[in-house]
């Protein structure tokens, strides 16, 4: 069974629980899975390029600019923590549910 993604809000700013899924051939978020937002990025784990694919990818999805999203914590893990500036949990829950 799916849990639900973990949202917290601090300071005017959403976070939330990822999972990535590097190499893949589109950037795409995939859903739900054990708590956090599974995200395929079309990009290798190498030098940063996976992160800044997946910060890129994030923002539109979302639909807000790539400066609103930061990547908090999990720089060099496939499990990272991220954070977008004015993102509320209602716009975070109707964007998970949207299919790619």
């Amino acid at each position: 069974m799916t849990e639900r993604p973990l949202f917290s809000s601090v300071d005017g700013c959403g976070r939330f629980g990822v999972h990535v899924k590097p190499r893949a051939s589109k950037t795409k978020v995939l859903g739900e899975k054990n708590g956090a937002v599974e995200v395929a990025v079309a990009a290798p784990p190498v030098d940063g390029a996976a992160n800044e694919e997946l910060l890129r990818g994030l923002a539109f999805h979302f639909g807000v600019a790539k400066s609103a999203v930061r990547l908090v914590k999990g720089d060099s893990s496939r499990t990272k923590l991220i954070e977008i500036v004015g993102l509320s949990e209602a716009v975070f829950m109707k964007a998970i549910e949207r299919k790619p």
